[in-house]
């Protein structure tokens, strides 16, 4: 993606520290703070990554018998075979899993009014768990948080949705019977107009950070070349990721071109963690993890109960009409 002209200033950076970009913001030299989140962030809560070796995603999808990986998130295999990826669906739907410290740091940001935007290549909607506000996050690849059938575009109701995807079945559309699909960016489709809507905010960012993806991915990946060439750009990450080869693209952590790049090599939480410390967040950003997780946690205990009251009743009545040999039309006659 091509870099805009900009009216952004930023400040210089003393040296290629955490400790550096850290008190940028305590002087109150970045107060529109641009994040960039990927699938690294959501690991420790227990969701898998796309590309870990090993542990991620890709790798441990053989027993869908799928043509190849990408095959569960591209529309055309849906269209033809919806059942694995609403199989895969169960196991990363929202409800249970908890938003982690990165999540809650992004929220953090907000409170204290200096973050821009939160765009996330993240479909599990954990940000918004984690209480940050909705015009906060552009959602680049989607999410779970609604869905839609994908002939007719009605919008469905989301409490069938989840219904269908807990029980690792495929919802249709109760207009046309068309699948319905979560409103999740597909290969083979549009990126959100929400995405593109956004661009302009890198126009004004005093501050880039990069946590938690491999930028490999595009559009994406090209975002961090959307700021000025003088915004101080911090990736925290497990490994190197979007070093460039040119002063126009990617990340230059030789300081060959500018001095305005930092790495942080690290697991997301614990770089977050460093990064709150040296801010003097530290103890705000552990209250804020634990009251809010407690909350989610009462709020789920709540909710569960129900459901599986729900479940034991058609269950038990299922039981009793396969014991009293119900005939269809007479169930029909009573109801």
């Amino acid at each position: 993606m091509p870099k805009k002209t900009t009216t952004a200033t930023a400040a210089p950076l003393k040296d290629q520290s955490l400790e550096a970009i850290a008190q940028l913001i305590k002087d109150k030299k970045a107060s529109k703070v641009i994040v960039l989140t990927g699938a690294g962030i959501s690991t420790s809560a227990g969701i898998p990554d796309f590309r870990t070796k090993g542990t991620g995603l890709y790798d441990n999808l053989q027993k869908f018998n799928l043509p190849y990986p990408e095959a569960i998130f591209d529309i055309d295999f849906f269209e033809e075979k919806p059942e694995p990826f609403y199989a895969l669906a169960k196991e990363i739907y929202p409800g249970k899993f908890y938003p982690t410290k990165t999540h809650y740091f992004i929220r953090l940001l907000h409170e204290k009014g200096i973050l821009l935007r939160n765009f996330t290549q993240n479909i599990d909607t954990l940000e918004r768990l984690a209480g940050l506000d909705g015009d906060m996050i552009v959602e680049a690849h989607g999410s779970f948080a609604t869905a839609s059938c994908i002939q007719c575009r009605k919008v469905a109701e989301e409490e069938m949705v989840r219904a269908r995807v807990m029980q690792a079945q495929v919802a249709r559309c109760v207009d046309c019977d068309g699948l319905i699909k979560p409103d999740i960016t597909f290969f083979g489709e549009s990126l959100p107009p929400r995405f593109f809507e956004r661009i302009d905010d890198f126009d004004d960012a005093d501050l880039l950070i990069v946590i938690g993806t491999s930028l490999k991915v595009q559009p994406f990946a090209s975002l961090i070349d959307s700021v000025n060439d003088h915004v101080p750009r911090l990736l925290i990450n497990k490994e190197l990721a979007g070093a460039g080869r040119s002063a126009k693209s990617g990340f230059d952590f030789k300081w060959k071109y500018k001095k305005r790049d930092v790495v942080h090599l690290d697991d997301c939480d614990a770089g977050i963690e460093k990064l709150a410390e040296l801010l003097g967040w530290k103890e705000e950003l552990h209250e804020m993890v634990r009251k809010s997780n407690e909350k989610l946690k009462a709020q789920w205990s709540y909710e569960e109960p129900v459901e599986q009251e729900d479940a034991e009743v058609d269950a038990l009545a299922e039981e009793l009409e396969k014991r009293l040999h119900v005939p269809d039309d007479k169930k029909e006659e009573k109801l």
